[in-house]
């Protein structure tokens, strides 16, 4: 079942996170990496910036959360792990069609370039990759990330609901 995150869930969202976040070691640049992935403190920061965590539990367990992130024009999606025994099992496909309908802004991801794992599952449930211009004018309108990670990612936008109709960003040259 997908059900809203709360504050008591916060100690596991950051297990499930970080288990799953070591996937990128030795993937995304050496510079990039760290355990923790996400510090605690992190994970409380970003709720607290109104990334809004929905959660797949089965038997009372928490096995996947994925984070949206209202934006203005856009939604954000943030933060989306499994747990690794969990992986290919569907759980994301779930999330994400849950965050979906959530909203009907665009929606925007942004993830490792060399996650191609991540690539793929995205691409494969409706998004599609911009150009890196776009990619570069997006990730600094939308997302507050340093320079580095602006050159090692890639944003995913849903290929249902155009980018042309945003205002901040085809604003922003």
């Amino acid at each position: 079942m997908i059900r809203l995150c709360k504050s008591m869930d916060t100690d596991v969202m950051y297990q499930i996170i970080n288990d799953a976040a070591k996937a990128y070691k030795g993937v995304i640049p050496d510079d990039r990496y760290h355990e923790p992935y996400m510090t605690l403190e992190e994970l409380k920061c970003e709720m607290n910036d109104g990334v809004v965590f929905w959660g797949f539990e089965e038997k009372n367990l928490l096995l996947g959360v994925m984070g949206i992130q209202d934006k203005g024009d856009v939604c954000l999606i943030r933060h989306a792990y499994v747990r690794t025994n969990q992986r290919n099992s569907g759980i994301g496909t779930k999330l994400l069609s849950h965050m979906v309908a959530l909203t009907n802004k665009p929606i925007l991801i942004g993830t490792w370039d060399s996650a191609e794992w991540a690539k793929k599952f995205y691409l494969k449930n409706g998004f599609k990759l911009v150009s890196p211009d776009e990619k570069k004018k997006l990730l600094n309108t939308y997302w507050n990330v340093p320079e580095r990670q602006i050159e090692t990612s890639v944003v995913l936008c849903d290929s249902k609901r155009p980018l042309d109709k945003i205002s901040e960003y085809t604003s922003s040259d």
